[in-house]
């Protein structure tokens, strides 16, 4: 019995770690764009990623977009992407559909980052993106323009609710990007 108990238990524990080692971190999923287009993360691999839940008519609409926009112009694209979800969750800030978000977002504040279809970020709806980004973090949005920071290999690194200026994580970005480019230079 002693052996079978130990086989038993060696194939379990095989089983684990090869479920472990396929565990999904946050470049394994698929998004919705804010033009409808299916698009994998995975494109964002090997790149810092900022995702944040958006709303276009919060209090804390205009500092964050520019900030956001101005990280984005500074870092991005090779190194570094924005990527925002649209949520109208917390206090109806985000009425409009995918289409007039898009729209607005970009003529006002000039957005050029990735921006997705509008989603529920809590609760038994929330998006499987967001469930894996409170999972892991332990961080769940309790408002507008919460901020997921994501390393190159799609792990979260922290997050940050909408008190936390954008400009207060920009030192952590510019040394993250820093060491991809570093990381580039000694692989030539």
């Amino acid at each position: 019995m002693g052996l079978f108990l130990y086989w038993t238990l060696t194939v379990f524990l095989t089983l684990f770690s090869l479920a472990e080692s396929k565990q999904k971190d946050f470049y394994t999923f698929k998004v919705v764009n804010s033009r409808g287009k299916l698009v994998s993360l995975e494109k964002y691999r090997g790149s810092v990623s900022l995702v944040v839940n958006v709303a276009s008519d919060c209090g804390f609409t205009e500092g964050h977009y520019k900030d956001l926009q101005q990280l984005q112009r500074d870092f991005g694209p090779y190194h570094f992407n924005v990527l925002a979800f649209p949520c109208n969750q917390f206090g109806q800030q985000e009425p409009g559909s995918d289409k007039e978000i898009d729209s607005f977002v970009r003529r006002v504040y000039g957005v050029s980052f990735p921006l997705f279809s509008k989603i529920a970020v809590v609760g038994t709806g929330a998006n499987n993106v967001y469930k894996y980004l409170v999972e892991s973090s332990g961080k769940e949005p309790d408002w507008n323009f919460w901020k997921y920071l994501i390393d190159v290999n799609g792990k979260v690194v922290d997050a940050w609710g909408p008190k936390v200026s954008v400009k207060e994580l920009r030192s952590k970005i510019a040394e993250m990007v820093r060491q991809i480019i570093l990381k580039k230079k000694e692989e030539l």
